[in-house]
């Protein structure tokens, strides 16, 4: 009766191991997938923004009259909208 109880006793932490393993391996899983999507998503993020200042580059050396007066106007409107706002207060 005594070996039983221990052999019952002994099984169930073999169980309990062996789950607890498979556990840890299914968050160590988890977080290794999780990292990865990371990675790409910050790697697209990189691409993207570099292509984006490529393109604005080459924009701007093909056009830099237009450049010039469509910055000049967003400072114009900035200023207009910062002095209104400082003037409502």
């Amino acid at each position: 009766m005594a070996q039983s109880v221990s052999e019952r006793t002994g099984e169930q932490i073999a169980e309990t191991v062996r789950k607890a393993s498979r556990a840890t391996s299914a968050v160590a899983d988890a977080i290794e997938d999780g990292l990865g999507a990371a990675r790409r998503v910050a790697k697209q993020g990189g691409d993207a923004a570099e292509e984006l200042f490529d393109d604005t580059t080459k924009r701007l050396q093909r056009h830099p009259i237009e450049t010039i007066v469509v910055t000049f106007g967003v400072g114009v409107a900035a200023g207009i909208a910062i002095g209104w706002m400082m003037k409502r207060r």
